[in-house]
């Protein structure tokens, strides 16, 4: 099978932004008079979108609709001040996105990260990577694993799903392969188990940014 697009998810896949997540939570929390979360709760919180990672860190009894809007609010104006200071891309990825780019093969971002945010960081931890797509969470466009971000960017691409791989580090990431017809494959580098990733449908696994080329492959079996 001949590969013409990879497509990858951002947090915990492209760059580890953990921290910087976590610190701009808890900020959050604390300006609204909670509790802040121990940043080993973090990996379980994120991959779903920033209204459900707010959710998901208020205590369970502050959970309203009211105040999952105000701290998402809050929220996106503290991470707007910290996205980057201790962000950085997992070793190994800018060589890959380059060598991907060698090969001519597609390269995309398809992440439950706000688009504004997804873009910001593409550009910033990747400025000589050209991404033929890139979409955070759009209002208008249903949200991982839903496959209508990746349906929409395959079109884009001019290709069929199938000759699409969808790398992400979360059993979210590899529903949404699944579900947008791409070939998912997970990374044991990322917030999730392996466990969580075979679950939920990867067709492989990687443990360095490196392996993914040899899925590509003429002799590759993916």
């Amino acid at each position: 099978m001949i590969i013409e697009a990879v497509i990858f998810d951002l947090d915990g896949t492209l760059i580890d932004s953990l921290a910087d997540l976590a610190n701009a939570v808890n900020r959050t929390l604390t300006a609204h008079g909670f509790p802040i979360r121990k940043i080993e709760l973090f990996p379980e919180f994120i991959g779903d979108g920033m209204r459900v990672l707010i959710e998901r860190a208020l205590p369970a009894d502050a959970r309203t609709a009211e105040m999952i809007d105000r701290c998402t609010l809050a929220y996106a104006k503290e991470y707007a001040e910290c996205w980057h200071d201790q962000t950085a891309a997992y070793s190994g990825i800018p060589e890959l996105l380059q060598a991907l780019s060698a090969r001519d093969v597609k390269l995309g971002v398809i992440s439950n990260k706000p688009d504004a945010f997804t873009r910001l960081c593409c550009d910033h931890f990747f400025p000589d990577i050209q991404f033929s797509v890139v979409f955070g969470q759009r209002e208008t466009v249903a949200r991982k694993p839903a496959p209508d971000a990746g349906i929409e960017a395959c079109q884009l691409l001019g290709i069929l799903p199938h000759q699409c791989i969808y790398v992400g580090d979360s059993g979210v990431d590899m529903q949404f392969g699944k579900s947008s017809g791409m070939i998912p494959v997970g990374v044991n580098w990322g917030f999730r188990s392996v466990e969580e990733l075979v679950e939920n449908g990867a067709r492989r696994i990687i443990a360095a940014p490196n392996d993914l080329l040899a899925l590509l492959e003429p002799s590759s079996t993916i």
